[in-house]
């Protein structure tokens, strides 16, 4: 019972520190947003408008000593964060991929997009409740089937991480290697999501069902500004915002919790912080 109850203890307390990392790191994503763009169409009813084919984001300021360098070889430190970023970034595609992987996790949960979201409480008070939300679902669903696409992108940038990223991320921030994987792999995910994300629209009728929503909204003697996003350009940004809070989740986890260092080297890297 007393071993028991020590279990309890540890991944309420990794549960607690992680939220606590995760809301700092979306303030981190929202700083970042400035410098790293993401990729997206040229239309002028482009919902993400800020968008660039540059990535150029930075990670979050140190907060580790390089002290913790000392007793590793370049070898261990490379391969050791190799491993870690290979773990979080598998598990975070892996559970992205699946029915609800984004629609029932409230963390990674894609909505309405706001521009419309005038739009979408005037169609719920109109009795079209039903057909928003079922819009919104298609949004998640696409997402969902596109989150395949990330695992082989993800490996590529791992496998040409250098020994100078490795000593970076390490006695960097909490979520140092998340964002060295969004530095050096956002812009091939836009570009691997954008047509699984287009396709997965229109397999889903999310084109459709926009379309439906719009007609009756843009018909409405009070509406001023008709409404038509570029949909593949959201849900992919969208899409790839979650996947990197997942990614990021699991790298918390590996840093603050013994539990989740689940090979002898990964034991001993991070075991040295």
């Amino acid at each position: 019972m007393k071993n028991y109850c020590i279990v309890l203890f540890v991944f309420f307390t990794s549960s607690v520190m992680g939220q606590i990392n995760l809301n700092k790191l979306e303030g981190d994503f929202n700083k970042a947003e400035k410098t790293i763009k993401t990729p997206s169409s040229n239309t002028n009813n482009n919902i993400n408008s800020n968008t660039t084919n540059q990535n150029t984001g930075t990670p979050p300021p140190s907060t580790n000593s390089g002290a913790a360098l000392s007793s590793l070889s370049d070898g261990d430190v490379a391969q050791g964060l190799k491993d870690a970023l290979t773990q979080g970034a598998t598990k975070a595609s892996q559970s992205l991929n699946v029915v609800d992987g984004y629609y029932k996790n409230p963390l990674v949960k894609i909505p309405f997009p706001p521009e419309a979201a005038n739009m979408a409480n005037e169609l719920r008070k109109l009795g079209f409740g039903a057909k928003v939300d079922a819009f919104e679902l298609t949004l998640n669903r696409s997402a969902e089937q596109a989150a395949i696409e990330a695992a082989p992108i993800f490996k590529n940038a791992i496998i040409g991480m250098n020994i100078n990223d490795a000593k970076s991320i390490l006695t960097g921030s909490d979520t140092s290697a998340t964002f060295y994987l969004r530095r050096t792999t956002n812009s091939s995910l836009y570009a691997s999501f954008s047509p699984h994300i287009q396709k997965a629209l229109n397999d889903n009728s999310a084109t459709s069902k926009w379309a439906e929503l719009a007609k009756v909204y843009n018909e409405l003697p009070t509406t001023r500004k008709k409404l038509n996003p570029d949909l593949i350009a959201y849900t992919t940004n969208m899409a790839l915002k979650g996947l990197f809070v997942l990614v990021a989740q699991e790298e918390v986890n590996i840093r603050q919790n013994p539990i989740f260092r689940t090979t002898d080297l990964l034991k001993k890297v991070f075991g040295s912080l």
